[in-house]
């Protein structure tokens, strides 16, 4: 599934054009590398997400068929101690 698919229909991002734009600006990775909005994100993907001044890192559990809230479609993972 597309990522700015993906980030709409788990509901992480409410619109589409919110996640693209997200994509677009390099502040999405998937598996550590920087993520474009037509990547591709399977089961078992960590994605981190890195929007204004909160970041989430999460763990793709399943791929959803239809919008449904983030429980069940993703595990959200301990971020690691910043970095100073």
């Amino acid at each position: 599934m597309r990522l700015d698919l993906f980030l709409k229909m788990s509901r992480l991002i409410k619109r589409r054009t919110l996640a693209k734009e997200i994509c677009a600006a390099g502040c999405v990775q998937i598996n550590g590398h920087v993520a474009k909005a037509a990547s591709v994100v399977a089961a078992d993907d960590i994605l981190e997400l890195d929007i204004r001044d909160r970041f989430l890192r999460v763990r793709v559990l399943q791929i959803p068929q239809r919008v449904q809230g983030p429980e069940g479609v993703v595990e959200v993972l301990p971020v690691g101690p910043a970095s100073s």
